[in-house]
């Protein structure tokens, strides 16, 4: 039989085709997830009474030490107000590359917003990008859901319920636990469904350039958690090639059709049948995976620019020390399916009870196919496994084990069980049978829960509202199903939807008041930090000297208030750089990687730190309020930025005193180091009348005063924490030094832990570095030049730690690889060259450059072959037959063709 013709168009009004679109499940479904998220989120904002919408901070541990200050300069970066540009950062850590930074935490297109903020405030254009990025995750969620039919040659599901899991995904206990804190992580809950959607693409053999495209900017946005959501994507798309048919496409899901409103009943048969008729071979499926790999590999050779800068970047960065995985209890593991839980060190699996319920039906779902049924349910179990077994756990991290919080792959269970239970849910109720074992096996698993310590005062009985709403919600379902009544319907979906969204809300207001409880944080951003940011903009005189921001609560006040100071905390923070600020008496925070600030007049001289800042708080510094206080600039001569030396360089030695170590790279000896005896708690040591006392122990935790003198603290906690130098008061008439120390336990001390600084030797010194320094300093964007005094020989030493990357050049000769003294950058000179010049390319640069040249001219070519193959079809009316269905010469329905029409013409 010659397959039917399709009915005549109807004439229709103007705005009909627009409304046809309006309705459009593919539109409505992530249009209503992210205004669910949205709202949701925002509402457990405010139930938190975290700022914009309360008075406590949202700066808990890295969001307000990383995320907040490079957002901060990402604004000034972008509207052109920095020293440096996107290869160097000239304001953190003596200057520090940037283009890796950019890639690891700024590269999101949603941190472009930043510029519609005004300067002083940041934190709330990070609360509305954090929110976006959410949103978008719930949307692109909703996006993939209602166009996976629950199997090939079935109808789509509605598109309330896609919204509703599309949002449950976003406000997924990982959310709210770590991403809401991370926002860079974001990216990879937003790349996840929308790699997932990707893989149907190259299951059905379409949108070859779109898809390179998509992955591209998830690994731009952030390369980290694109991994994990590609390794996701990767077991989705093995899932679907094993349970449908190869040929279904993913962008046919239309309206709900009865299949979807009529229930179980109605839907058992035909579902089956369509996910066991048909069935391809392997060559099919072999060529679907062929057409990922070749998506995926296009997409990733697009983002090599940024992803092998910071790849490169790992390679010299400070290492953190190795960790062990160690699985967390599974009594720990259940709990966190649980609303209200929070904790770093177990998985953060929550995403609603109603939403986990309805994925437990699942393997229960007689209305599913079997192969369905059981290839998404082993799928969820071996990921559940994997987050438990080392070897997996190293294979979701790119093969190192991270330091801390080691479930970030979780989201993408999350996701999992969402697509599950949208496979279970899509084409009707369950039945009661698959409700009662989902029901038994979420009872099993709140009961294994009972004695997890991640269980909060709210996690049990919002979970039992939770379910109490859905039990209810599903009754009017199944009444609905009998007596089709519209009221019904409503009642339920307004049940579920208070179910899952109240869950949602109180389970992110909770776990954001036990974060504030439990972890590290930083005040808001008030007049504290808006007046030394005031003091810094006008006693900066950069590249004459550097002005140093000095410390404030949180970090990186350099990239928040400007200045160019060694604070900086970047994962990328060379290993030079946090060994040579170790061994001259700095301090540091995340095992290495957080250099702060010191205040000493002898570093300043090494650095070239002419004007310092010093503030203090006006008041006790809280959580519920931006702190006030008082800034003053203080500013002294220093030796210019590049200075000359004589003799060869020498390699830091760590070990040794961080006096000494000073002393060689002023080139001069400005301490007297006197030996220090120790009985029990007391140092007693010897110095000229007058010196001052310094204090150098950095693995020491408590206090220590000289006598007469305030005490200061210290606070080394090897190997996360190592105190800085301190200034502990002046040497009395008599030259006896006697400093008491009250210890957090049982003190570690250098070698050489005191010394005793003469500032007229000190002033001697600056004035000889200054007069044989360069006469004048000129930094650009990654470059820097100085003019020397003629026949100066020796080295030029340039304030900046080495790293590399980094090529100078004496004079008129060819840049070459900048040589070091003592961690410093170096330059030999011959007495003939006046000028001296250093220039920074980020390691990998161009290498990634190759790779994405390449990248894009594979994707050109396969943009000209999709174009020739897609002109082929339009020759005979088989071949749009089979790009509907997937089988040539298969007759197809008036309703088929309808749908076919409506496609082809964007309606």
């Amino acid at each position: 039989m010659p397959p039917a013709a399709p009915p005549a168009p109807t004439p229709a009004r103007d705005g009909v085709r627009g409304l046809r679109a309006v309705r459009n499940p593919l539109l409505l479904a992530p249009a209503g997830a992210g205004l669910l998220t949205a709202a949701v989120f925002v509402l457990a904002t405010a139930l938190a009474r975290s700022h914009p919408l309360g008075p406590y901070t949202r700066n808990v541990v890295d969001l307000g030490q990383q995320y907040l200050p490079y957002h901060a300069y990402w604004r000034a970066f972008l509207l052109g107000d920095t020293h440096g540009d996107a290869f160097l950062n000239w304001n953190s850590g003596f200057g520090a590359g940037f283009l890796g930074d950019i890639g690891t935490y700024l590269s999101s297109p949603f941190s472009l917003l930043v510029v519609l903020f005004p300067a002083d405030r940041p934190e709330l254009a990070l609360y509305v990008i954090t929110a976006l990025k959410i949103t978008a995750a719930g949307a692109a969620m909703a996006a993939l859901l209602i166009r996976l039919r629950p199997a090939a040659g079935g109808s789509g599901g509605p598109w309330p319920l896609a919204a509703l899991l599309g949002a449950a995904y976003a406000l997924s206990g990982w959310t709210f636990n770590h991403g809401a804190s991370v926002p860079m992580w974001l990216d990879g809950l937003i790349a996840f469904p929308l790699l997932c959607l990707v893989a149907e693409w190259a299951r059905a053999g379409r949108r070859p350039v779109l898809g390179p495209l998509v992955v591209a900017v998830a690994w731009i946005a952030n390369f980290y958690t694109a991994y994990m959501a590609t390794l996701g994507a990767a077991l989705f798309l093995i899932v679907r090639l094993l349970t449908t048919d190869t040929a279904d496409t993913a962008d046919t899901a239309g309206t709900a059709g009865p299949a979807a409103t009529a229930g179980p009943a109605a839907t058992a048969g035909s579902v089956g049948t369509a996910a066991t008729a048909g069935t391809a071979g392997v060559r099919p499926r072999l060529a679907a995976l062929l057409r990922a790999v070749w998506t995926v590999g296009l997409g990733v050779g697009l983002a090599a620019p940024l992803v092998l800068v910071v790849f490169s970047g790992t390679q010299y960065a400070d290492p953190t020390p190795e960790t062990v995985f160690a699985p967390a209890a599974w009594t720990e593991l259940f709990g966190r399916f649980l609303p209200a839980t929070a904790n770093v060190d177990t998985p953060a699996l929550f995403i609603g009870t109603p939403a986990l319920l309805l994925a437990l039906t699942l393997p229960f779902n007689r209305a599913v196919a079997p192969r369905v049924r059981y290839g998404w349910t082993a799928a969820v179990v071996l990921v559940t496994l994997s987050l438990q077994w080392g070897p997996t756990h190293l294979l979701w991290h790119a093969g190192a084990s991270p330091n801390g919080n080691p479930y970030r792959q979780a989201f993408v269970l999350c996701g999992l069980l969402l697509v599950a239970a949208w496979l279970s849910g899509a084409p009707g109720v369950p039945r009661p049978a698959a409700l009662l074992g989902a029901a038994v096996l979420l009872g099993a698993l709140a009961l294994a829960a009972r004695t997890s310590t991640d269980i909060d005062a709210w996690s049990y009985p919002t979970a039992g509202a939770a379910l109490l709403l859905a039990a209810l919600a599903t009754l009017l379902l199944l009444l609905r199903g009998r007596a089709r009544t519209p009221a019904l319907a409503a009642g339920a979906a307004a049940l579920l939807l208070a179910a899952q969204a109240g869950e949602a809300a109180v389970s992110g207001a909770r776990v954001e008041r036990q974060q504030r409880a439990d972890v590290a944080w930083a005040p808001r951003i008030g007049d504290w930090q808006r007046a030394v940011g005031a003091e810094v903009a006008r006693a900066d005189a950069w590249p004459a000297y550097r002005t140093d921001p000095g410390p404030l609560p949180g970090g990186n006040e350099p990239l928040l208030l400007g200045g160019e100071g060694a604070d900086a905390y970047s994962s990328l923070t060379t290993e030079n750089t946090s060994r040579t600020l170790d061994s001259l008496g700095f301090g540091h925070y995340a095992k290495g990687r957080h250099p702060e600030t010191l205040d000493s007049p002898v570093t300043d001289a090494i650095f070239s730190i002419g004007t310092r800042i010093r503030s203090e708080a006006a008041e006790p510094v809280r959580q519920d309020a931006a702190p006030r206080g008082t800034a003053t600039a203080t500013t002294t001569a220093v030796p210019p930025l590049v200075t000359v030396h004589p003799g060869r360089p020498a390699a830091v030695d760590p070990a040794d005193s961080a006096f000494r170590n000073q002393e060689l790279l002023l080139g001069s000896s400005v301490y007297a180091l006197p030996a220090v005896r120790r009985t029990g708690t007391t140092l007693t040591a010897r110095c000229p009348a007058g010196a001052e006392v310094w204090f150098w122990a950095p693995e020491y935790k408590g206090t220590a005063a000289l006598a007469g003198a305030a005490p200061a603290a210290y606070d080394g906690r090897p190997p996360a924490t190592r105190a800085p130098m301190r200034a502990l008061g002046t040497v009395p008439a008599d030259g006896e030094v006697r400093i008491r120390l009250v210890p957090g336990r049982k003190p570690v001390l250098p070698r050489q832990s005191v010394g005793c600084l003469d500032r007229a030797r000190l002033a001697a010194a600056v004035a000889r570095l200054t007069a044989t320094g360069a006469t004048r300093v000129t930094a650009t964007g990654h470059a820097l030049t100085a003019e020397l005094p003629p026949g100066s020989t020796g080295l030029a030493v340039v304030a900046v730690p080495r790293a590399t990357g980094w090529r100078c050049a004496a004079g008129d000769a060819e840049p070459v690889s900048a040589r070091s003294h003592r961690g410093l950058l170096a330059v030999p000179l011959d007495g003939r060259a006046t000028r001296v010049s250093c220039s920074f390319r980020p390691p990998g640069v161009r290498l990634g450059a190759a790779a994405g040249a390449t990248a894009l001219l594979a994707l050109a070519g396969t943009a000209l072959l999709a174009r020739r193959r897609a002109r082929r079809p339009e020759a005979g009316s088989h071949e749009g037959r089979q790009e509907f269905t997937g089988r040539p010469h298969e007759a197809r329905s008036p309703a088929q063709d309808a749908d076919y029409a409506a496609r082809r013409t964007g309606a």
